[in-house]
C-alpha cells in the first residue's frame, strides 16, 4: 500500500516536530473536528540514517534525536475527557527504509553487541519488500507514533509508550484502521511519526523497516468519553482488492513458531526469540543478525499461556509465505 496524498490544505511538515510530549508545547496548527490534514514526516532516526549510510552511523547515533513527532495540533473544543478518533485514510512511505541492530537497544542487546545496518529499496510498484534472495516480506506501513499531550505538566521521553498514546509501535494501525486516545489537555495536541513499511509484533531488534511517511489523517472529537483512559483501536475487515493482491503473490502456508517458558514474562519472550533465531540459522541457512532483524521485521511475539502459574509460555512465529 503506497497511496498518492492529494489535497494540501492542511500540512504539517518536516520541520514542525518536537522531541518531548508536553502540554505546553505551541501548536503549529488549529483545526476543527473532523477535518483532515496531511503530515510529511521523516523517518525514525529524525536524517541521522540516509540511504547511503554504512553501520557508522548507527556508532554516532544520538538517540535523543529520535523518533521526533510532527505537530502538535490543536482541535477546537477538545477537552479533557473525551477523546480524540484518529482515522488513518492514506500512507505514502519513501523510496527506502532501514533497519539495524543498536547496540545496547532491543530485546536481546547482550547477545548482539555488534551494530548491523541493512538499507531497503521500497518500490511503490510492488506490494512487498526484499530482505535477501528468498525472503520477501509484505509491505504494511504505519505511523508507529501516534499520541496527544499528557495531562501532567512536565517533558516525558519519546521512546515509552504512554496511555495517551505516543511510541506505540502497533502494526495494526495501517489505512483503514482507527485509533482512540484519551483526552487529557485542552485542544488534544496531537502529534505523530516514526513511519515503518512492515513490522512485526514486538520489534524485537528495536527497529522496523524504518522510512518516512506522508500521512493523510482525519482528527474527530468524540465528546465525554472519560471512561477511555488508554489508547484503542479498531481494524476494517480485509477488502477483496488486498486479498487479492496478496493471495496473488502470497499464499497462506502457515506459520512456524519457536517457544520460550519462563516465570518472568519478558524472559520467556527473549528465549522465544533467541529459540526461533536458532531455527531461521539452522533451517534457513541465516546468520543470527539477519535472523535477529527478520524476527523483527516479520515476526510476532504471542502470549500463549499466562495462568499457569509459575511459568509463562511465549511464542514468537514467523509466516512461511516470506520464504519465497
Amino acid at each position: 500500500m503506497s497511496c498518492k496524498i492529494r489535497s494540501k490544505s492542511i500540512h504539517i511538515y518536516r520541520h514542525q516536530q518536537h522531541l518531548k510530549w508536553s502540554r505546553h508545547i505551541p501548536p503549529v496548527q488549529t483545526i476543527s473536528s473532523g477535518d483532515v490534514i496531511h503530515f510529511d514526516t521523516i523517518d525514525g532516526s529524525n536524517g541521522q540514517i540516509t540511504k547511503a549510510s554504512s553501520k557508522s552511523a548507527l556508532e554516532a547515533f544520538d538517540i535523543s534525536r529520535a523518533d521526533p513527532a510532527f505537530g502538535p495540533v490543536f482541535v477546537t473544543g477538545a477537552e479533557p475527557g473525551d477523546v480524540l478518533q484518529v482515522e488513518i485514510l492514506e500512507l505514502e512511505t519513501a523510496d527506502w527504509g532501514w533497519t539495524a541492530i543498536v547496540p545496547g537497544f532491543g530485546l536481546l542487546p547482550d547477545e548482539f553487541p555488534e551494530p548491523v545496518l541493512k538499507i531497503w529499496s521500497l518500490d511503490a510498484a510492488q506490494p512487498y519488500v526484499t530482505f535477501k534472495e528468498g525472503i520477501r516480506i509484505p509491505k504494511r506501513p504505519f505511523l508507529g507514533v501516534m499520541g496527544v499531550a499528557p495531562g501532567s505538566g512536565g517533558d516525558f521521553s519519546m521512546i515509552p509508550p504512554l496511555n495517551t498514546g505516543g511510541n506505540l509501535d502497533c502494526r495494526y494501525l495501517t489505512v483503514g484502521s482507527k485509533l482512540y486516545l484519551p483526552v487529557q489537555a485542552p485542544g488534544a495536541l496531537f502529534s505523530c511519526g516514526d513511519g515503518h513499511a512492515a513490522q512485526g509484533d514486538g520489534e524485537v531488534c528495536g527497529t522496523a523497516i524504518e522510512t518516512s511517511l506522508k500521512a493523510k489523517l482525519r482528527l474527530t472529537i468524540l465528546k465525554n468519553q472519560s471512561w477511555v483512559t488508554a489508547a484503542q483501536f479498531e481494524t476494517p475487515p480485509r477488502t477483496a482488492d488486498l486479498q487479492a493482491v496478496d493471495d496473488a503473490w502470497l499464499p497462506d502456508k502457515g506459520e512456524y513458531a519457536a517457544m520460550g517458558i519462563d516465570a518472568d514474562l519478558h524472559e520467556a519472550a527473549r528465549k522465544a526469540t533467541r529459540n526461533l533465531i536458532e531455527w531461521l540459522v539452522r533451517a534457513r541457512a541465516l546468520n543470527r543478525e539477519e535472523a535477529y532483524m527478520l524476527a523483527s521485521v516479520a515476526g510476532s511475539l504471542k502470549i500463549v499461556e499466562i495462568v499457569d502459574m509459575p511459568n509463562f509460555v511465549v511464542a514468537m512465529s514467523l509466516p512461511l509465505n516470506i520464504f519465497v
